[in-house]
Protein backbone atom coordinates (compact mmCIF):
# COMPACT_ATOMS: atom_id res chain seq x y z
CA UNK A 1 0.00 0.00 0.00
CA UNK A 2 1.11 3.39 -0.59
CA UNK A 3 2.27 5.61 1.90
CA UNK A 4 -0.82 7.63 3.11
CA UNK A 5 0.25 11.52 3.19
CA UNK A 6 -3.64 13.67 4.09
CA UNK A 7 -5.78 12.54 6.05
CA UNK A 8 -9.39 14.70 6.63
CA UNK A 9 -11.54 13.07 9.60
CA UNK A 10 -15.09 14.51 10.13
CA UNK A 11 -14.37 18.19 9.16
CA UNK A 12 -17.52 20.47 9.12
CA UNK A 13 -17.21 24.22 8.21
CA UNK A 14 -20.08 26.80 8.62
CA UNK A 15 -20.43 30.20 7.38
CA UNK A 16 -21.76 33.07 9.67
CA UNK A 17 -23.88 35.21 7.18
CA UNK A 18 -26.67 37.55 8.36
CA UNK A 19 -29.53 35.42 7.49
CA UNK A 20 -27.79 32.83 9.78
CA UNK A 21 -25.17 29.60 9.83
CA UNK A 22 -24.45 28.02 6.09
CA UNK A 23 -23.29 24.29 7.18
CA UNK A 24 -21.17 24.03 4.00
CA UNK A 25 -19.15 21.21 4.20
CA UNK A 26 -20.74 18.45 6.97
CA UNK A 27 -18.93 15.49 8.11
CA UNK A 28 -16.37 15.07 5.64
CA UNK A 29 -14.09 12.10 5.51
CA UNK A 30 -11.21 10.93 2.83
CA UNK A 31 -7.46 10.52 2.69
CA UNK A 32 -4.91 10.89 -0.16
CA UNK A 33 -1.87 8.94 -0.95
CA UNK A 34 1.70 9.32 -2.08
CA UNK A 35 1.37 9.66 -6.22
CA UNK A 36 -2.17 9.21 -6.92
CA UNK A 37 -4.98 11.54 -8.15
CA UNK A 38 -8.20 12.09 -5.94
CA UNK A 39 -11.00 13.39 -8.22
CA UNK A 40 -13.65 15.39 -6.14
CA UNK A 41 -16.91 16.12 -8.28
CA UNK A 42 -20.79 17.72 -8.02
CA UNK A 43 -22.44 20.41 -8.71
CA UNK A 44 -21.52 24.44 -8.22
CA UNK A 45 -22.00 24.82 -4.19
CA UNK A 46 -21.31 21.24 -3.35
CA UNK A 47 -18.60 22.04 -1.51
CA UNK A 48 -15.80 20.57 -3.62
CA UNK A 49 -13.78 24.43 -3.17
CA UNK A 50 -14.13 25.27 0.05
CA UNK A 51 -13.47 21.35 1.17
CA UNK A 52 -9.79 21.89 -0.48
CA UNK A 53 -9.37 25.87 0.82
CA UNK A 54 -9.51 24.29 4.19
CA UNK A 55 -6.48 22.21 3.30
CA UNK A 56 -4.67 25.40 2.75
CA UNK A 57 -6.14 27.68 5.47
CA UNK A 58 -7.41 29.72 2.56
CA UNK A 59 -10.89 29.95 4.20
CA UNK A 60 -13.12 33.23 4.26
CA UNK A 61 -13.07 35.06 7.42
CA UNK A 62 -16.50 34.76 8.11
CA UNK A 63 -15.66 30.45 8.31
CA UNK A 64 -15.70 28.56 11.52
CA UNK A 65 -14.45 24.65 11.67
CA UNK A 66 -16.69 23.54 13.96
CA UNK A 67 -14.92 19.79 14.01
CA UNK A 68 -12.89 17.29 12.45
CA UNK A 69 -9.11 17.21 11.77
CA UNK A 70 -6.81 17.87 8.39
CA UNK A 71 -3.78 15.97 9.26
CA UNK A 72 -0.53 16.31 6.37
CA UNK A 73 2.30 14.12 7.29
CA UNK A 74 1.00 13.12 10.58
CA UNK A 75 0.85 17.19 11.21
CA UNK A 76 -2.48 19.07 12.10
CA UNK A 77 -3.23 21.45 10.26
CA UNK A 78 -6.66 23.03 11.33
CA UNK A 79 -5.37 25.56 14.64
CA UNK A 80 -2.40 26.29 12.24
CA UNK A 81 -1.21 30.53 12.67
CA UNK A 82 -0.74 32.06 9.23
CA UNK A 83 2.83 32.38 9.77
CA UNK A 84 2.81 28.75 10.14
CA UNK A 85 0.51 27.99 7.19
CA UNK A 86 2.80 30.00 5.20
CA UNK A 87 5.15 27.25 5.29
CA UNK A 88 3.14 25.11 4.16
CA UNK A 89 1.40 26.89 1.03
CA UNK A 90 3.26 26.11 -1.89
CA UNK A 91 6.27 24.35 -0.24
CA UNK A 92 4.09 21.44 0.86
CA UNK A 93 0.56 22.02 -0.88
CA UNK A 94 -0.06 23.98 -3.60
CA UNK A 95 -2.80 25.13 -5.63
CA UNK A 96 -4.19 26.14 -8.73
CA UNK A 97 -6.95 28.30 -9.62
CA UNK A 98 -9.37 28.32 -11.88
CA UNK A 99 -8.47 31.27 -13.54
CA UNK A 100 -5.16 31.89 -14.21
CA UNK A 101 -5.20 35.71 -14.75
CA UNK A 102 -6.61 36.32 -11.39
CA UNK A 103 -3.75 33.72 -10.32
CA UNK A 104 -0.39 36.45 -11.67
CA UNK A 105 0.27 39.54 -10.63
CA UNK A 106 0.00 41.48 -13.81
CA UNK A 107 2.74 43.76 -13.28
CA UNK A 108 5.33 41.45 -12.23
CA UNK A 109 7.38 39.67 -14.88
CA UNK A 110 6.51 35.57 -15.31
CA UNK A 111 10.37 34.96 -14.36
CA UNK A 112 10.21 36.46 -11.05
CA UNK A 113 6.84 35.44 -10.35
CA UNK A 114 7.86 31.09 -10.73
CA UNK A 115 10.73 32.11 -8.76
CA UNK A 116 9.51 33.92 -5.94
CA UNK A 117 8.54 30.53 -3.95
CA UNK A 118 11.83 29.59 -3.74
CA UNK A 119 13.45 32.81 -2.54
CA UNK A 120 11.15 32.72 -0.13
CA UNK A 121 10.63 29.06 1.33
CA UNK A 122 14.06 27.57 0.16
CA UNK A 123 16.10 31.31 0.64
CA UNK A 124 17.39 30.30 -3.02
CA UNK A 125 19.44 33.76 -4.42
CA UNK A 126 17.53 35.09 -7.12
CA UNK A 127 19.95 34.24 -9.96
CA UNK A 128 19.50 30.69 -8.67
CA UNK A 129 16.19 31.05 -8.28
CA UNK A 130 15.66 32.56 -11.75
CA UNK A 131 17.47 29.64 -13.20
CA UNK A 132 15.06 27.17 -11.12
CA UNK A 133 12.32 29.10 -12.97
CA UNK A 134 13.86 29.06 -16.65
CA UNK A 135 13.86 24.83 -16.26
CA UNK A 136 10.50 24.47 -15.05
CA UNK A 137 9.13 27.12 -17.99
CA UNK A 138 10.88 23.82 -20.22
CA UNK A 139 9.18 21.69 -18.22
CA UNK A 140 5.69 23.21 -18.33
CA UNK A 141 6.39 22.86 -22.52
CA UNK A 142 6.19 27.31 -22.47
CA UNK A 143 9.07 27.43 -26.03
CA UNK A 144 11.76 29.65 -26.50
CA UNK A 145 11.24 30.09 -22.65
CA UNK A 146 14.44 32.23 -22.14
CA UNK A 147 13.25 34.47 -24.36
CA UNK A 148 9.72 34.35 -22.57
CA UNK A 149 11.26 34.61 -18.78
CA UNK A 150 11.17 38.43 -18.56
CA UNK A 151 7.15 38.63 -20.24
CA UNK A 152 3.98 39.36 -18.49
CA UNK A 153 1.47 37.70 -18.09
CA UNK A 154 -1.11 39.63 -20.60
CA UNK A 155 2.08 38.73 -23.12
CA UNK A 156 0.73 35.11 -23.46
CA UNK A 157 -2.30 32.96 -24.09
CA UNK A 158 -4.77 31.56 -21.60
CA UNK A 159 -3.05 28.09 -21.93
CA UNK A 160 0.16 29.55 -21.85
CA UNK A 161 -0.48 31.33 -18.64
CA UNK A 162 -2.20 28.10 -17.33
CA UNK A 163 1.13 26.87 -17.46
CA UNK A 164 2.96 29.45 -15.78
CA UNK A 165 0.83 28.92 -12.63
CA UNK A 166 1.43 25.39 -13.16
CA UNK A 167 5.18 26.05 -13.30
CA UNK A 168 4.60 28.58 -10.10
CA UNK A 169 2.76 26.08 -7.98
CA UNK A 170 5.46 22.76 -9.17
CA UNK A 171 8.64 24.64 -8.64
CA UNK A 172 8.43 24.46 -4.69
CA UNK A 173 8.14 19.94 -5.15
CA UNK A 174 5.09 20.19 -3.23
CA UNK A 175 3.95 16.89 -2.00
CA UNK A 176 0.26 17.70 -2.71
CA UNK A 177 -0.74 19.59 -5.76
CA UNK A 178 -4.31 20.76 -5.85
CA UNK A 179 -6.07 21.55 -9.08
CA UNK A 180 -9.50 23.68 -8.94
CA UNK A 181 -11.18 23.12 -12.08
CA UNK A 182 -7.83 23.83 -13.88
CA UNK A 183 -9.10 23.89 -17.51
CA UNK A 184 -12.61 25.47 -16.98
CA UNK A 185 -11.32 28.30 -19.07
CA UNK A 186 -9.37 26.63 -21.96
CA UNK A 187 -10.89 25.40 -25.38
CA UNK A 188 -10.43 21.12 -25.42
CA UNK A 189 -7.57 20.86 -27.40
CA UNK A 190 -5.75 23.38 -24.60
CA UNK A 191 -7.45 21.30 -22.11
CA UNK A 192 -6.11 18.11 -23.13
CA UNK A 193 -2.65 19.71 -23.28
CA UNK A 194 -2.65 20.41 -19.87
CA UNK A 195 -4.27 17.33 -18.46
CA UNK A 196 -1.25 15.40 -20.33
CA UNK A 197 1.08 17.86 -18.69
CA UNK A 198 0.22 17.40 -15.25
CA UNK A 199 0.10 13.68 -15.31
CA UNK A 200 3.26 13.72 -17.03
CA UNK A 201 5.08 16.08 -14.16
CA UNK A 202 3.66 13.58 -11.68
CA UNK A 203 4.91 11.01 -13.03
CA UNK A 204 8.05 12.28 -13.10
CA UNK A 205 7.61 13.41 -9.25
CA UNK A 206 5.42 11.57 -7.49
CA UNK A 207 3.07 14.75 -6.32
CA UNK A 208 0.03 13.49 -5.62
CA UNK A 209 -3.46 15.52 -6.69
CA UNK A 210 -6.67 16.54 -5.66
CA UNK A 211 -8.35 17.35 -8.78
CA UNK A 212 -11.53 19.83 -8.51
CA UNK A 213 -14.29 19.20 -11.70
CA UNK A 214 -17.63 18.93 -12.59
CA UNK A 215 -16.33 17.43 -15.79
CA UNK A 216 -16.67 13.40 -15.86
CA UNK A 217 -15.05 13.25 -18.54
CA UNK A 218 -12.05 14.30 -17.23
CA UNK A 219 -12.24 12.30 -13.98
CA UNK A 220 -12.29 9.28 -16.14
CA UNK A 221 -8.77 9.93 -17.77
CA UNK A 222 -7.05 11.67 -15.03
CA UNK A 223 -8.15 10.14 -11.33
CA UNK A 224 -7.23 7.20 -9.40
CA UNK A 225 -10.47 7.29 -6.90
CA UNK A 226 -13.38 9.87 -7.28
CA UNK A 227 -15.16 11.77 -4.57
CA UNK A 228 -18.95 12.50 -4.93
CA UNK A 229 -19.78 15.77 -3.37
CA UNK A 230 -23.32 16.69 -2.80
CA UNK A 231 -24.68 19.62 -0.51
CA UNK A 232 -21.66 19.58 1.54
CA UNK A 233 -21.39 16.26 1.82
CA UNK A 234 -19.69 13.41 0.36
CA UNK A 235 -21.85 10.60 -0.99
CA UNK A 236 -19.82 8.12 -2.81
CA UNK A 237 -16.03 7.51 -2.71
CA UNK A 238 -13.90 4.72 -4.70
CA UNK A 239 -11.85 3.73 -7.74
CA UNK A 240 -12.90 5.25 -10.56
CA UNK A 241 -13.81 2.19 -11.98
CA UNK A 242 -16.22 1.21 -9.05
CA UNK A 243 -17.75 4.53 -9.22
CA UNK A 244 -18.21 4.61 -13.26
CA UNK A 245 -19.11 1.48 -13.25
CA UNK A 246 -20.77 0.30 -10.21
CA UNK A 247 -22.23 3.31 -9.23
CA UNK A 248 -24.97 2.99 -5.81
CA UNK A 249 -25.76 6.61 -5.28
CA UNK A 250 -28.80 7.98 -7.11
CA UNK A 251 -26.90 11.46 -7.45
CA UNK A 252 -24.04 9.38 -8.71
CA UNK A 253 -26.17 8.09 -11.33
CA UNK A 254 -27.91 11.33 -12.14
CA UNK A 255 -24.45 12.49 -13.13
CA UNK A 256 -23.18 9.88 -14.89
CA UNK A 257 -26.77 9.84 -16.93
CA UNK A 258 -26.08 13.40 -17.90
CA UNK A 259 -23.17 12.79 -19.43
CA UNK A 260 -22.84 12.64 -23.58
CA UNK A 261 -21.65 9.66 -25.22
CA UNK A 262 -20.94 8.55 -28.71
CA UNK A 263 -24.66 7.07 -28.64
CA UNK A 264 -26.40 10.00 -27.41
CA UNK A 265 -28.73 11.46 -29.66
CA UNK A 266 -29.38 15.34 -29.69
CA UNK A 267 -31.66 16.58 -27.37
CA UNK A 268 -31.72 13.09 -24.80
CA UNK A 269 -29.39 14.42 -22.45
CA UNK A 270 -30.96 14.15 -18.49
CA UNK A 271 -30.72 16.91 -16.10
CA UNK A 272 -31.00 16.11 -12.95
CA UNK A 273 -34.78 17.65 -11.67
CA UNK A 274 -34.86 20.24 -8.53
CA UNK A 275 -32.12 22.10 -6.64
CA UNK A 276 -29.87 21.37 -3.87
CA UNK A 277 -31.12 22.12 -0.04
CA UNK A 278 -31.01 24.93 1.75
CA UNK A 279 -28.05 24.20 3.83
CA UNK A 280 -28.64 27.33 6.20
CA UNK A 281 -31.09 24.64 7.31
CA UNK A 282 -30.25 21.21 5.64
CA UNK A 283 -32.85 18.55 6.06
CA UNK A 284 -32.48 16.29 8.33
CA UNK A 285 -32.45 12.71 6.20
CA UNK A 286 -30.41 12.06 2.97
CA UNK A 287 -29.91 15.87 1.19
CA UNK A 288 -30.45 14.56 -1.94
CA UNK A 289 -34.21 13.23 -1.28
CA UNK A 290 -35.88 15.83 -2.71
CA UNK A 291 -34.78 15.50 -5.98
CA UNK A 292 -34.20 11.31 -5.99
CA UNK A 293 -37.07 9.46 -7.71
CA UNK A 294 -36.24 6.09 -5.55
CA UNK A 295 -36.20 7.93 -2.45
CA UNK A 296 -37.35 5.17 0.50
CA UNK A 297 -39.58 6.54 3.69
CA UNK A 298 -35.89 6.95 5.78
CA UNK A 299 -34.23 9.29 3.42
CA UNK A 300 -36.68 12.05 4.60
CA UNK A 301 -36.00 11.32 8.61
CA UNK A 302 -32.32 10.24 8.78
CA UNK A 303 -29.47 10.50 7.14
CA UNK A 304 -28.07 7.20 5.59
CA UNK A 305 -24.27 5.99 6.72
CA UNK A 306 -21.46 4.77 4.49
CA UNK A 307 -22.73 1.33 3.23
CA UNK A 308 -19.21 -0.43 2.50
CA UNK A 309 -19.34 -2.55 -0.77
CA UNK A 310 -15.77 -3.44 -1.09
CA UNK A 311 -12.64 -1.83 0.80
CA UNK A 312 -12.19 0.87 -1.73
CA UNK A 313 -15.81 1.66 -2.17
CA UNK A 314 -18.56 3.21 -0.30
CA UNK A 315 -21.59 5.02 -0.99
CA UNK A 316 -24.23 6.80 1.34
CA UNK A 317 -27.67 5.75 0.50
CA UNK A 318 -30.68 4.11 2.26
CA UNK A 319 -31.10 1.91 -0.94
CA UNK A 320 -28.48 -0.57 -0.05
CA UNK A 321 -29.84 -0.67 3.33
CA UNK A 322 -31.28 -4.48 3.64
CA UNK A 323 -34.30 -3.63 4.38
CA UNK A 324 -34.79 -1.10 1.07
CA UNK A 325 -37.21 -2.30 -1.99
CA UNK A 326 -35.46 -3.29 -5.36
CA UNK A 327 -34.95 -0.27 -7.24
CA UNK A 328 -34.43 -0.42 -11.48
CA UNK A 329 -31.60 1.99 -12.25
CA UNK A 330 -31.51 4.24 -15.41
CA UNK A 331 -31.09 1.91 -18.47
CA UNK A 332 -27.29 3.12 -18.81
CA UNK A 333 -26.33 2.72 -15.38
CA UNK A 334 -27.63 -0.74 -15.83
CA UNK A 335 -25.51 -1.33 -18.73
CA UNK A 336 -22.53 -0.03 -16.76
CA UNK A 337 -23.23 -2.76 -13.75
CA UNK A 338 -23.61 -5.67 -16.05
CA UNK A 339 -20.38 -5.16 -17.69
CA UNK A 340 -18.16 -3.98 -14.51
CA UNK A 341 -19.96 -7.77 -12.22
CA UNK A 342 -18.72 -9.79 -15.51
CA UNK A 343 -15.21 -8.66 -14.58
CA UNK A 344 -15.54 -8.53 -11.26
CA UNK A 345 -18.14 -11.37 -9.79
CA UNK A 346 -17.28 -10.49 -6.49
CA UNK A 347 -19.14 -7.24 -6.69
CA UNK A 348 -22.76 -7.55 -5.08
CA UNK A 349 -24.66 -4.99 -3.72
CA UNK A 350 -26.65 -6.87 -1.50
CA UNK A 351 -23.61 -8.01 0.69
CA UNK A 352 -23.28 -4.01 1.25
CA UNK A 353 -22.14 -3.65 4.93
CA UNK A 354 -23.60 -0.04 6.79
CA UNK A 355 -20.14 1.58 8.47
CA UNK A 356 -18.80 4.40 10.35
CA UNK A 357 -18.19 7.64 8.88
CA UNK A 358 -14.46 7.40 9.60
CA UNK A 359 -14.26 3.66 8.31
CA UNK A 360 -13.21 5.30 4.18
CA UNK A 361 -10.27 6.01 6.03
CA UNK A 362 -6.95 3.78 5.28
CA UNK A 363 -9.29 1.66 2.79
CA UNK A 364 -8.17 3.94 -0.53
CA UNK A 365 -5.19 2.20 -0.85
CA UNK A 366 -3.46 4.17 -3.26
CA UNK A 367 -2.71 3.91 -6.90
Amino acid sequence: MAEKILEVDDLKINFNTYNGSVQAIRDVSFDLYKGETLAIVGESGSGKSVTTRSLMGLLAKNARVEKGSITFKGDEIIGKTEKQMQKVRGSEIAMIFQDPMTSLDPTMKIGQQIAEPLIKHQKMSKKQAWEKALEMMKLVGIPNAKAHINDYPHQFSGGMRQRIVIAIALIDNPEILIADEPTTALDVTIQAQILYLMKDIQAQSDTSIIFITHDLGVVAGMADRVAVMYAGEIIEIGKVDEVFNFPQHPYTWGLLNSMPTTATERGTLEAIPGTPPDLLNPPKGDAFAARNRYAVAADEKVKPPFFKLSQTHYAATWLLDKRAPEVVPPAEVQKRWTRFQAEHPEADRSKAVAVENSAVLGNGGGK
